[in-house]
């Protein structure tokens, strides 16, 4: 498997981690808080997350798909990034898991 399909699910995994993250602080701001401003924050963030979590499960599922998970891991995974801080967690575990897999793509010798 090249480097590029790990890399690219990690960057999205933490990216929709973060948003999630704060998509929560957003709501309990908005309904447990009642601050001013949450309700835009939310918003925002909500729909970030959203169109961005679209691009995780795709990339997700092609990291899945390549590394031949079984579909109880593949769902986990594509899951992880609708339960805050999980897609950390399972991120950081797919990682360990890949990385001795993972076939550098740069030519021997190329590069200094």
């Amino acid at each position: 498997m090249k480097k590029s399909v790990l890399t690219r699910y990690r960057v999205m995994a933490y990216v929709t981690g973060v948003l999630l993250v704060l998509l929560t602080l957003g709501v309990i701001a908005k309904y447990i808080l009642d601050m001013n401003g949450a309700a835009d924050f939310t918003k925002i963030i909500g729909i970030a997350h959203g169109w961005l979590y679209v691009i995780y499960l795709v990339f997700a599922f092609d990291l899945g798909s390549k590394a031949k998970w079984p579909v109880g891991k593949q769902l986990w995974v594509l899951i992880a990034g609708t339960i805050p801080t999980a897609a950390f967690f399972v991120e950081r575990k797919v990682s360990k898991e890949l990385e001795p897999k993972v076939v550098d793509t740069v030519p021997a010798g190329a590069g200094a």
